[in-house]
């Protein structure tokens, strides 16, 4: 989800950050806006648990009732094993194309005695709130609602129709985000809450705020060789879990050509500020001269950087064979890649097969990959994003950025509306433990969120 973990620069080289200012949210928005929170933290809203979405769904339902939303405003809907959320506060130009604001309910898995609190029970620590989903997404979601039952009660009247939008499986299939995308395609834009976001240094100072226009294709393919296999006393010249080995040999040993974007050129600019020196000359050169072998070769060789100019494909499982004592009549791997914004999966499938050179071995595409083109750089979100940003850290540094994750964005740029992370967490990447034990959000971002998603949301609904 987080951008914060796509930046982690040395502390040494980040130059003095603009010291935060005190949004004027009222205190009581703020004490709904973290109540909200951790009440969405106490709904087990894993994959497969129907009931708590529904009983989340109508939790954020009377909330969002009891600042003026009616029935009609709201739509909960039962979908695979999840459901999903919209609630709609209505423009003065019906004609006029909706802005959506994007989250999920769904959380990862979380098993108690892992943690060491209780996953689903919101606990406050040292200015933190720890529970599964704290960080991701529930943070942002929480302060999406708080920000919609704001705008209600204080009577503003957007253009186009303000709809928040949740799904329910973005971690998972992300089928039901598939469907919300199609439902809601005459959109004029969406933004999301599960994208993007602040980089705090050790100081606790803001280093850089990461905008999201762009995600890389996450597509799961599996190489298979066969074979007759035999008795293991009695090897012959061929053996299926051979030539797979020499199969991901020649994988591991290619790389798919450079390419970049407006967004991965814009990175780089901004980042070269902040990088050791090699990497930021080599981030210089590639923004003068984009392509530039020389600059590739280095951010190639860098785990941050490789996949900002190229699309990756890695070896994940192995399965081979089917007993000790018997040559083996088949042999997978699955392969992982993150494919470049513009590439279609099946270029990059046609490509491994191609490396793979050998007539016997078979590809399988997994499950649904998506792909899609990163959103333009619009002027207007930028400097949306520009005027509530300096309410929090004036003059912070806005990078847009390209994540090699996927988000409901995805499944909004592959139907042609442009999709925008902006995510209000600011937080140091050593605090991020979305996905992990012990997920936790620091609370004092609170205000500076509420003021942001107004900010935004106003600017960009006029």
């Amino acid at each position: 989800m987080s951008f914060v973990k796509s930046i982690v620069l040395a502390s040494s080289l980040i130059a003095a950050a603009a010291s935060p200012t005190r949004a004027a949210v009222p205190a009581k928005d703020v004490e709904e806006a973290t109540g909200i929170l951790k009440a969405s933290v106490s709904y087990r809203t894993v994959e497969g648990n129907t009931p708590q979405f529904l009983a989340y769904a109508r939790y954020l339902a009377d909330t969002l009732k009891g600042a003026g939303y009616t029935d009609a405003d709201i739509k909960i809907t039962p979908t695979d094993n999840v459901a999903t959320f919209a609630v709609r506060l209505a423009g003065r130009n019906p004609a006029a194309k909706p802005i959506i604001l994007s989250g999920h309910m769904d959380v990862v898995e979380a098993k108690r005695e892992d943690w060491e609190r209780d996953p689903f029970t919101a606990v406050i620590e040292n200015g933190f709130l720890y529970g599964r989903g704290s960080f991701d997404n529930k943070y942002d979601v929480a302060m999406m609602v708080e920000t919609m039952m704001r705008l209600k009660r204080m009577g503003f009247k957007p253009g186009p129709d303000v709809i928040l939008v949740l799904s329910g499986d973005e971690e998972t299939v992300m089928a039901s985000s598939a469907k919300l995308a199609e439902e809601y395609k005459g959109a004029g834009l969406v933004l999301n809450g599960d994208g993007g976001g602040g980089t705090l240094g050790t100081d606790g100072k803001p280093i850089v705020y990461g905008l999201q226009a762009g995600e890389k294709t996450y597509a799961d393919f599996t190489l298979t060789t066969t074979d007759e296999g035999g008795h293991s006393s009695r090897p012959d010249s061929t053996n299926a879990i051979y030539e797979l080995a020499q199969i991901i040999d020649r994988i591991a040993a290619y790389q798919f050509p450079v390419q970049w974007n407006e967004l991965t050129l814009a990175y780089f600019k901004a980042s070269a500020k902040r990088a050791e020196p090699k990497i930021a000359a080599a981030m210089s050169a590639f923004v003068a001269h984009p392509g530039d072998p020389a600059a590739a070769a280095v951010l190639s060789a860098d785990p941050e950087y490789i996949g900002q100019v190229r699309t990756t494909c890695v070896a994940t499982t192995l399965t081979g064979g089917h007993a000790y004592n018997a040559l083996p009549q088949k042999a997978s791997v699955s392969i992982n890649c993150r494919i470049f914004p513009g590439v279609p999966i099946d270029t990059v499938k046609a490509k491994l097969l191609e490396i793979a050179a050998d007539p016997k071995v078979t590809i399988a595409t997994l499950f649904d990959p998506k792909s899609s083109d990163a959103s333009p750089l619009d002027p207007k979100v930028m400097a949306a994003a520009r005027k509530a940003l300096d309410l929090r850290y004036p003059g912070v540094e806005i990078v847009p950025s390209m994540s090699a994750g996927a988000s409901d964005s995805l499944y909004y740029r592959a139907v042609g509306v442009p999709s925008y992370g902006v995510s209000t967490v600011f937080i140091k990447p050593t605090d991020d433990y979305s996905h992990g034990l012990n997920e936790r959000v620091p609370l004092d971002n609170v205000p500076g969120s509420l003021a942001q998603w107004e900010s935004m949301i106003k600017d960009l609904a006029k």
